[in-house]
């Protein structure tokens, strides 16, 4: 039996949705529950507090870039509890308008609990939560957790002005300046490398358990109800052995993607360019994902073990792919925040900036204009863009993919290839029927 689940979302980004499931997956955990965790939308980063908090891996369950199928087979979760973080506010999806928090929660039947910033607001916080608790009538708000809340006079205006709606007051965090995270330029700082997580996870838990009724919200929990069955095929492996680059540099890589791979019969190995780790001669592909080689760009640069044994991977014969970051790294040059360039392997005709910034967002639509190891031609993936690097140059006419946006509209050519190497900003998420 599926594990019972809620979905805890917010009428808008920043309004403290993750920083309140980090705390209550580490009570849950510290009570001795089985709590999992799932993520929706194309994130990263929350995800890894997940894993800290819970101490089981967190999967994303990506409404628009995923097929019901995938989604319906990774929400399945072997717990006593299973706690779902929303993306951005409630009803906020891709461009097209599909693909936001409430749809999943439609789909799986999941209850919403929904945190509130209350910290600039009174009476009027009532409002805010009558229209998101009638704004559709397949999604149900079942409690709301006040945030930021200022003392305990303003706890009981807040209290008081809910009162009238059907909606469960699960409890009120008080403005405290440990529950907060470090971010930049991609969102959070990530987990790995925040040196007092332990310390932040266990007063959130301590901060959950005094101020949120944690039994009354566990049990408003209910089973997903996914139609459609489930398709455990996940995207195909890019080989038989494939090395992971897996580092400070390169930690954007989709657990569900790699698990998928290891289901399929393919051998995965780990290394980290930042210790100037080769990848694994005996691998027939390699994959470096995303991540943040523009804050380690010099370091990349004299990482001579890792560039020759990338060059050597290419040499072979071996499948080499990169994702954004890893997009970045396959290329010519790299220049860094402060406009200096670093060589990078030079095995796609690539030279990309960070120093002159823009913001690239958003879900596409990749189709293969190649056969390789991403499949035949035509072969269509669902994934998304998040960057601020600039193409200064992006030499030879063999792209990857064309490209289309979430509402369809194109994009034109996107990546590029040479041989058995191959890159583009795009993070694939799945591919499509």
């Amino acid at each position: 039996m599926a594990a019972p689940g809620l979905v805890i979302a917010a009428p808008s980004s920043g309004s403290g949705k993750t920083v309140a499931v980090l705390a209550l997956l580490r009570h849950f955990r510290r009570a001795g529950v089985a709590v999992a965790s799932r993520k929706v939308g194309p994130d990263y980063i929350d995800p890894m507090f997940h894993a800290a908090a819970s101490g089981g891996p967190c999967l994303n369950l990506d409404p628009w870039a995923m097929r019901p199928a995938t989604v319906a087979r990774l929400a399945d979760a072997d717990a006593d509890l299973l706690v779902v973080e929303g993306v951005m506010g409630l009803f906020d999806g891709a461009a097209d308008g599909t693909g936001s928090t409430a749809d999943l929660a439609a789909a799986a039947g999941w209850p919403i609990v929904l945190v509130v910033d209350a910290k600039a607001q009174s009476q009027s916080v009532a409002a805010l939560v009558h229209g998101f608790a009638t704004f559709r009538r397949d999604v149900t708000i079942a409690g709301v957790i006040l945030n930021r809340v200022g003392s305990p006079n303003h706890e009981a205006i807040l209290r008081a002005a809910l009162a009238p709606l059907d909606v469960t007051v699960l409890g009120a965090l008080p403005r405290l300046d440990a529950l907060r995270l470090p971010d930049r330029h991609l969102g959070l700082v990530p987990a790995g490398e925040h040196g007092a997580l332990e310390d932040f996870l266990e007063g959130a838990a301590d901060a959950v358990a005094r101020h949120v009724d944690t039994a009354a919200l566990r049990d408003l929990a209910r089973p997903a109800g996914f139609s459609g069955g489930t398709d455990t095929s996940p995207m195909a492996p890019l080989g038989q052995r494939i090395a992971i680059a897996s580092d400070d540099a390169f930690v954007f890589a989709y657990p569900h993607l790699l698990a998928g791979w290891r289901d399929a019969g393919a051998e995965l190995s780990h290394f980290s360019p930042l210790a100037d780790q080769p990848p694994d001669a005996l691998a027939d592909a390699v994959f470096l994902p995303g991540g943040y080689p523009e804050l380690h760009a010099a370091r990349l640069a004299t990482s001579t073990g890792f560039l020759s044994g990338l060059r050597s991977a290419a040499a072979r014969g071996a499948i080499i792919y990169g994702e954004c970051g890893g997009y970045m790294v396959l290329g010519r040059s790299l220049e860094d925040g402060d406009g200096v360039p670093h060589t990078m392997a030079g095995l796609l005709p690539v030279d990309t900036s960070f120093a002159k910034r823009r913001l690239h967002l958003g879900y596409r639509e990749a189709v293969t204009v190649a056969a390789s190891a991403l499949g035949p031609v035509g072969t269509v993936h669902r994934g998304h863009e998040f960057h601020y690097a600039s193409i200064m140059a992006e030499d030879g006419d063999a792209p990857l993919f064309r490209a289309r946006d979430a509402r369809g509209s194109d994009m034109g050519s996107m990546g590029t290839r040479r041989g058995t190497v191959m890159g583009s900003f795009v993070h694939l998420v799945d591919r499509r029927p």
